[in-house]
């Protein structure tokens, strides 16, 4: 299976309101990250990707099929939704057990799977015996993590599932998933946190305002940064004759100086273009460079410059 989920010119209207606006990507197995501001549109893919939405136009598969009314398809797929909807007067057991009911498992699998899956979550037994409207967020967390996974789903779609986690829960949900993709479960967590799915996820899927503003594993993404502008840190004998030049060939949107520290502050308009013409214009400045150094090169970087 080349792509797990597929997205067509994806658009999905609340009245004049966009929530997502003709979008087109394509998932690949494994991890995959789905990043982006509050009201980016990421709850409104997530709920397409799982039937409780149907696009407004455009197209979109997962698993080979389209999830809208499609009960056998989403039989496959496993949902932790952001928002609570845990019983407050239920213990997780007998909650997972209704559950695997309507999963139409039998009681057996059903005893098994609600204890292999409470201690896969790390739910400390000594609360499975309480109600879990007495529970922290953390533990409310791992109980949805749970639900989600009861039913041993081929696709797990994770909408913020860090919130409310300690250190040590986030580490070890981390974990988790990385030990379910290692055994051929497709993952698809959302976050608007960047850091927290950096180094988890091979691919991103980066959203804002209802549009995909970068996509890919990434490697892919990094690369793609060389067309975007750059910032450098120059410290070398004459800063301010450095920057005549560089100014005199159109390279730079800005530059600051500091002549008492010798640094020049660079802000390059296109990194590629830039780093072809750079050394020349140096060898002709006679300027000594005695450091270098890059300022936003990372996916933290990219992900400030299209969501400011």
């Amino acid at each position: 299976m080349n792509a797990i989920i597929q997205a067509r010119e994806l658009s999905r209207w609340y009245g004049i309101v966009m929530g997502l606006n003709n979008i087109s990507f394509e998932v690949p197995p494994g991890l995959t990250g789905l990043v982006g501001p509050n009201g980016a549109g990421k709850s409104t893919l997530l709920q397409i990707v799982t039937g409780q939405l149907q696009p407004s136009s455009g197209t979109l598969t997962v698993l080979g099929e389209r999830p809208w009314n499609n009960p056998r398809l989403l039989g496959r797929i496993g949902f932790c939704p952001e928002h609570e909807a845990i019983p407050a007067d239920l213990r997780p057991g007998d909650w997972l057990r209704a559950l695997g009911l309507i999963s139409g498992l039998s009681p057996a699998e059903i005893e098994r799977r609600v204890e292999a899956t409470l201690e896969r979550v790390k739910l400390d037994r000594a609360h499975w015996g309480r109600l879990m409207g007495g529970y922290s967020k953390g533990m409310r967390q791992r109980v949805k993590l749970a639900q989600a996974l009861l039913h041993e789903p081929e696709l797990l779609v994770l909408d913020e599932p860090m919130n409310g986690l300690d250190p040590l829960g986030r580490q070890e949900t981390a974990r988790l998933l990385r030990d379910l993709a290692g055994q051929g479960v497709h993952v698809l967590i959302s976050s608007h946190i960047l850091a927290e799915l950096e180094p988890l996820c091979e691919s991103i899927l980066l959203l804002n305002w209802g549009r995909i503003v970068a996509s890919g594993s990434q490697e892919q993404i990094r690369a793609n940064l060389k067309h975007w502008p750059e910032a450098l840190r120059v410290r070398c004998s004459d800063p301010a004759r450095l920057a005549r030049i560089l100014v005199e060939d159109d390279l730079l949107l800005g530059f600051d100086l500091e002549p008492e520290s010798g640094v020049l502050s660079l802000r390059v308009r296109e990194a590629e273009a830039f780093y072809e013409r750079w050394a020349g214009r140096l060898l002709e400045s006679g300027v000594a460079v005695y450091e270098i150094r890059r300022l936003d090169r990372s996916l933290r970087d990219l992900y400030d410059k299209v969501t400011a």
